[in-house]
């Protein structure tokens, strides 16, 4: 957070946005706290899902991830799990 600004990371990038476009939602301390453990996890993912993002994949492995970039919630199922795991797995190789 800046005096007027604010940077939020997101799977694609970085934005900055002026808070007069942010909602408070006046959370309690604990649930700071949970939101806080749940932003971190969804940067875990993030940083997988960028790792292995590039322009040179194909259309629709870019279109998977995108998607799985978008996800409303902090973890993969374990199909989405697995998927990712192969596509790091053959970005090492």
């Amino acid at each position: 957070m800046n005096e007027f600004s604010c940077t939020v990371r997101m799977w694609d990038g970085e934005y900055t946005l002026a808070l007069q476009h942010l909602k408070s939602y006046n959370y309690l301390p604990a649930e700071c706290e949970q939101m806080q453990l749940i932003s971190d996890a969804c940067g875990g993912l993030r940083l997988r899902i960028n790792r292995v993002y590039s322009s040179g994949l194909e259309e629709s492995v870019q279109k998977f991830l995108e998607s799985l970039g978008k996800l409303n919630r902090a973890s993969l199922t374990a199909l989405e799990e697995k998927l990712l795991k192969v596509l790091e797995s053959k970005i090492r190789d």
